[in-house]
């Protein structure tokens, strides 16, 4: 089957790092199903295998990707739930030390079919194509997890989303815009902070400028760049939800004395659940949303969605279609 894969590692040019071209069929064990998949979407963590993190050499070839909409045995039209936990952990399964994501223990979604155990498909809404329910599994359960579980906001609450212009920064715009949450973000790129607004931002600053006035939780998956504004941002009590570093996990000072004299919460989020993914899918139905495209691209044109998002000139999601 066809497939884009992780070959070799390679830190400084991950794209050389990649592979595509045809993979044996997986073989679904016990418990587990194979799925037709119709429509792949990529994430920063396939960039980051690529170069090696998260990954040994004893994993090589790994197929990449964790997210995927397709069909299952049956004929039905599902979406994959890309946390796979261990059979015998109970509860919530981002929580279980070992579990893993697709494209990390098992065989990635980036290919014709993929196999999860049968639990880590639910149903795709009728109202989502292949390509829109493809960029769902991480980006957007990570929004919403960062929303709805982790930070305390409700109705009414401003939140600032750091760095618009990724998959989770503008999935977290809609879905909060959506759930009656005033929504502000920045961004260093001004067509960026200009397409923030056109999906629902009520307001977008340059980063790091100074706001109005604090708020009342900050969505962060910048890190390093962003981490002193982020927390000069909130409120007293406010939260600080972190679920991802990509400009580095290293900031020059902690801000401990400011997290502690203000009561600050600074709370981790990783993923989501299979009941999140649920109930995410439920909502965008429910308030007719729809996730946001940057580019769609064959599978067998793979290199070109990762060296664009290797490039940073992405806005939303890159979807493959299989």
């Amino acid at each position: 089957m066809l497939a884009a894969y992780a070959a070799r590692f390679s830190p400084d040019d991950p794209i050389s790092a990649l592979e595509v071209g045809e993979r044996p069929e997986p073989v679904a064990p016990e418990g587990w199903v194979t799925v037709d998949v119709k429509a792949t979407a990529l994430n920063h963590h396939d960039l980051w295998s690529l170069k090696g993190v998260g990954l040994g050499e004893q994993s090589l070839p790994m197929i990449l990707g964790c997210d995927a909409a397709g069909i299952d045995p049956d004929g039905n039209e599902v979406v994959v739930h890309a946390v796979i936990s261990d059979p015998a952990w109970k509860g919530d399964e981002t929580l279980d030390p070992k579990r893993s994501l697709l494209s990390e223990r098992y065989q990635g979604t980036l290919a014709q079919k993929v196999v999860v155990p049968a639990h880590n498909v639910v149903p795709k809404p009728a109202g989502l194509s292949f390509e829109e329910a493809a960029c769902l599994p991480t980006a957007w359960l990570t929004a919403y997890r960062m929303l709805f579980t982790q930070s305390g906001l409700k109705p009414g609450d401003t939140v600032l989303v750091q760095g618009a212009g990724g998959g989770v920064a503008s999935s977290l715009i809609s879905l909060a815009r959506a759930a009656g949450i005033r929504v502000w973000v920045t961004s260093r790129d001004e067509s960026k902070r200009a397409k923030a607004l056109e999906i629902g931002a009520h307001e977008a600053f340059e980063s790091g400028a100074r706001l109005p006035e604090r708020v009342d939780a900050v969505m962060e998956t910048v890190g390093q760049a962003t981490w002193s504004h982020s927390l000069k941002s909130l409120k007293q009590g406010g939260t600080l939800v972190i679920s991802g570093a990509t400009s580095g996990q290293a900031p020059k000072s902690a801000e401990l004395n400011r997290i502690f004299f203000l009561q600050l919460r600074v709370q981790g989020s990783t993923m989501g659940t299979r009941t999140e993914l649920s109930e995410l899918l439920q909502f965008m139905a429910n308030a007719g949303i729809k996730p946001h495209i940057d580019s769609t691209f064959k599978l067998a044109d793979a290199r070109e969605g990762f060296t664009k998002m290797n490039e940073g000139d992405v806005f939303g999601k890159i979807v493959f279609t299989v």
